[in-house]
């Protein structure tokens, strides 16, 4: 498989650059807390002292899964369509804030288990209507796969701008990041999955049980594109090649929640420096999704309990990083504005 070289953005010039400015601004050194080390990332991604972000994307991955026949969810299958019908009739949660922040929104159809008519806004990648259940064989063929992180190269080709925010939308789907987490991770499976949907006591306990299964049955699938052909979903498939892709172009990432960061922990080691142009919007309710960030060594920029999915998350944490680079860009030096600096 044809995968992008992602060399590290590490810059001397650029970061002392980007520190002298940081730390020359009106305010004592480090006032803004992190805040300053998200204007130290966008800027070493955008190879710029005053980065701008511009025609900002939001894209919706949606696929559908097999193993939601063990009962894993507590929704049905049919949701995932009906909610892709939702984003692009502009109703969903992460409709609203896309609105609201000025994001384009797109949805991509990796593995709809639904025949979409072409639409604005609907980009069509179908690998097949859904994944096979992963109790039984892998979730998709090693074609599949690799079909799929093309689709994803492809679709972050064709998209316009310098920032990509993730989302997605897939019944089933924080099974499939529990399983990667898991085995990437090497954590046991029952500190990595949670509810999901909302998944009761009993429910949970189930849902562990399946998901130790089908680990035991793909316990040969250890390198990260074995675990996700055997493991994964087309949506987080197609998201890892958009994470690869977007990373090679020096886009700025915006990874949402669980799901989402799943995606990124295969992109991540399939290529470690995609990690440099990831910005990680939050820390969701879903059990696993701290232990992903702690293992990735990345800290969310926010936490708000959330577990909805969509790119919500990331779209809510979007208005940081136009801060970051506002500041960057308009806040006056001491010697610009005349102002005293501290004696020390």
């Amino acid at each position: 498989m044809n995968l992008p070289d992602i060399p590290s953005l590490h810059q001397p010039a650029l970061e002392a650059a980007l520190r002298h400015c940081i730390d020359n601004k009106t305010k004592p050194l480090g006032a803004l807390g992190r805040l300053e080390a998200l204007m130290l990332q966008l800027g070493r991604v955008l190879g710029s002292e005053t980065p701008r972000l511009e025609q900002p994307q939001l894209v919706v991955f949606a696929g559908d899964h097999g193993l939601t026949a063990q009962g894993v969810s507590a929704y049905p299958g049919d949701v995932t369509w009906q909610m892709v019908m939702n984003f692009l009739a502009g109703g969903a949660a992460v409709s609203v804030l896309a609105r609201q922040h000025g994001l384009q929104l797109s949805v991509v159809d990796a593995g709809v288990r639904c025949d979409f008519e072409p639409q604005p806004g609907l980009l069509l990648r179908k690998v097949a209507p859904g994944t096979a259940d992963a109790s039984q064989g892998p979730a998709m063929s090693a074609d599949q796969c690799a079909t799929a992180l093309e689709a994803g190269r492809d679709v972050v080709r064709g998209l316009p701008g310098n920032a990509l925010l993730l989302g997605e939308m897939g019944i089933g789907n924080t099974s499939s990041a529990a399983l990667l987490l898991s085995r990437l991770a090497g954590l046991p499976i029952e500190r990595c999955t949670g509810r999901g949907t909302g998944l009761g006591d009993a429910a949970l306990a189930h849902k562990v049980r399946v998901l130790s299964g089908v680990l035991a049955l793909h316990a040969h699938a250890v390198e990260p594109l074995q675990a996700l052909a055997a493991l994964g979903g087309f949506e987080i498939a197609t998201m890892v090649g958009a994470v690869l892709q977007a990373a090679a172009e020096r886009r700025v990432i915006v990874v949402d929640g669980f799901i989402c960061g799943s995606a990124v922990l295969v992109a991540a080691a399939l290529r470690p420096a995609v990690l440099e142009c990831c910005v990680f919007a939050h820390q969701s309710q879903e059990s696993g999704h701290a232990l992903m960030l702690e293992h990735l060594g990345v800290q969310p920029l926010l936490a708000l309990d959330l577990r909805l999915g969509e790119g919500s998350g990331a779209a809510l944490a979007w208005p940081l990083l136009e801060s970051a680079c506002r500041i960057l860009a308009e806040m006056a030096s001491f010697e610009v504005a005349g102002v005293s600096r501290n004696a020390d």
